[in-house]
């Protein structure tokens, strides 16, 4: 049975010092049951008191957007308990001074709302911006589930540690306290850590905190188990896998595998299992993403190259009534064919334009917007097709209502990004088309290569960010060089890239050279490009 995490709150504070901020740290007592000796910022549990009316009426300035109220009373109240410090406002809307802070310390060990009320004193929710959600890993003999708030401390006040759940207290700098840390004389785990690295940064404790009161959204970052060839091991958000593991493992049994085998059915969810294909290489990552999607009747979406091994594999699954394709390149369509054949199922799709899969024959030609239902009426799920040239101008997404699952084929692939090869290929309507999906209400990315992808919204702008990004780079080597050659701009636009795949990385910069030139920013002669005069006189 996987612990339920308990609610808990911390609160980094921040002062300013001649060498740039430092934060306060806690050394926990080494007998504690959890993290004991490590150094952490002030924070802890919350207390049912924490919701408290009484106390909720004196939190002043909440925003609506915010964790839930009660998590900023525990930050403000566990700081006061455990390190002495009280963000506090007086009746008049200001911090209270270090002298009254110390008046105060009667109260350190009491119910909070006796302190609020006896004193007519608030808790400026304001002065609190939220700054991360870090939930601890299954497997710890106790799991919190942890709002962090930044603060500028108080001034006047250094604080104590409370000589019970913690037994010495610092001012360090960040990045000091990082460097003592690899050198083993502070022992920081993985959250405090990472917060560290963010904070280190900032010239100011106002800087950071203003900074933080902007993030747009707190990302979760819940460490999942997962088994493979290497054993179990453990993932954070950062790590590829790590979307996928709690995907396909949301009860967190830590019993799903991290491994991308080809030939090895893996079940994603209730409704959709993979299989990779054995064509591993540059292009295609560990191999295509064969999904079989549905419960009885299963369809097909990329059925993969038609090599034999994999089609046997595909065909050990029963039912198999029709095969998507999101487009017809060589590593995702041809097996229809002999899917087909095997099995009587109906080809979805669109038909290959010249120079791509002549195998592919679609029974039935999809068109955007359309649903596809699979199953029994009573009891069917719907795929709805998305049009989404750009990598090819037949590509088609196809998005599971029921669990808003996007599968993406080649519009979006984990671990790099997709080449656009003109003439089919268009830089134009890719990106036109990675802002179509922005409208959808997605949850999870299923692409054509790779581990599924979370956070799907994001990881769209940051597609759209990079493309834009590097078109600013051919913009600045044109400004550069004036006239000039796709060979003569790879090395400065594509600096970035390794050399080897300089030959790939061409056929993206001619789309975004051709997009330049639709937009009016730059004119072509023959093999060679430059900026239009208007542009480069801007």
């Amino acid at each position: 049975m996987v612990l339920v995490p308990r609610p808990a709150a911390s609160l980094i504070l921040l002062r300013d010092s001649a060498a740039g901020p430092e934060a306060l740290m806690l050394q926990r007592t080494p007998s504690a049951v959890f993290l004991g000796g490590a150094h952490v910022f002030p924070g802890g549990s919350l207390d049912e008191a924490d919701a408290d009316p009484r106390v909720l009426r004196r939190l002043l300035d909440l925003d609506a957007k915010d964790p839930p109220a009660p998590y900023r009373v525990a930050a403000v109240r566990e700081c006061f308990e455990e390190a002495g410090i009280l963000l506090a406002w007086d009746e008049n809307r200001k911090q209270i001074t270090a002298q009254r802070a110390d008046s105060l310390m009667r109260y350190r060990h009491r119910p909070l709302i006796e302190l609020l009320e006896a004193e007519n004193l608030f808790i400026p929710a304001s002065a609190l911006a939220y700054y991360g959600h870090w939930i601890t890993a299954p497997g710890r003999a106790r799991r919190f589930d942890t709002r962090f708030f930044v603060a500028v401390a108080p001034e006047g006040q250094a604080g104590s540690h409370d000589a019970a759940e913690t037994v010495h207290d610092i001012w360090i700098s960040p990045r000091e306290a990082l460097e003592r840390g690899a050198r083993g004389e502070l022992e920081l785990v993985f959250a405090t850590q990472h917060t560290l690295h963010e904070l280190k940064s900032f010239s100011s404790a106002r800087q950071a905190f203003e900074h933080v009161f902007a993030l747009p959204e707190v990302e979760v970052n819940r460490a999942c188990w997962a088994q493979g060839k290497e054993g179990a091991k453990l993932f954070r958000r950062a790590d590829a896998a790590y979307f996928e593991i709690h995907w396909s493992d949301p009860d967190e049994s830590g019993e799903t595998t991290y491994d991308l085998a080809p030939g090895v059915p893996k079940r994603l969810d209730r409704w959709v299992q993979r299989i990779i294909a054995p064509n591993p290489g540059v292009m295609t990552g560990p191999g295509t993403n064969t999904y079989l999607v549905g419960e009885r009747d299963l369809a097909i979406i990329d059925p993969g190259p038609a090599i034999a091994s994999h089609i046997e594999k595909i065909l050990q699954f029963k039912n198999i009534k029709w095969i998507l394709c999101t487009h017809t390149h060589m590593d995702h369509s041809p097996a229809a064919a002999a899917l087909k054949a095997a099995t009587g199922a109906q080809v979805l799709g669109r038909p290959a334009p010249e120079g791509q899969d002549a195998t592919f024959k679609p029974d039935f030609v999809v068109e955007s917007g359309q649903r596809i239902q699979l199953g029994e009426a009573s009891g069917s799920i719907s795929l709805r097709a998305i049009h989404t040239p750009g990598h090819a101008s037949n590509h088609l997404c196809y998005f599971l209502e029921e669990t808003r699952m996007l599968f993406t084929g080649d519009h979006v692939m984990q671990g790099s990004t997709v080449v656009i090869n003109p003439p089919d290929g268009d830089m134009r309507a890719y990106l036109a088309s990675l802002e179509k999906l922005l409208a959808e209400e997605l949850a999870i990315i299923a692409p054509g290569h790779g581990y599924l992808i979370g956070a799907p919204h994001k990881e769209l702008r940051r597609l759209i960010a990079h493309r834009l990004g590097r078109e600013q780079k051919v913009v600045r080597a044109l400004e550069q060089l004036g006239d000039a050659s796709v060979e003569d701009l790879l090395p400065l636009v594509y600096d970035d890239v390794p050399a080897r795949i300089h030959r790939v990385a061409a056929r993206s910069l001619t789309a975004h050279l051709e997009k330049l030139a639709a937009d009016g920013a730059v004119r072509a002669a023959g093999e060679r490009y430059a900026l239009v005069k208007s542009r480069r006189a801007g």
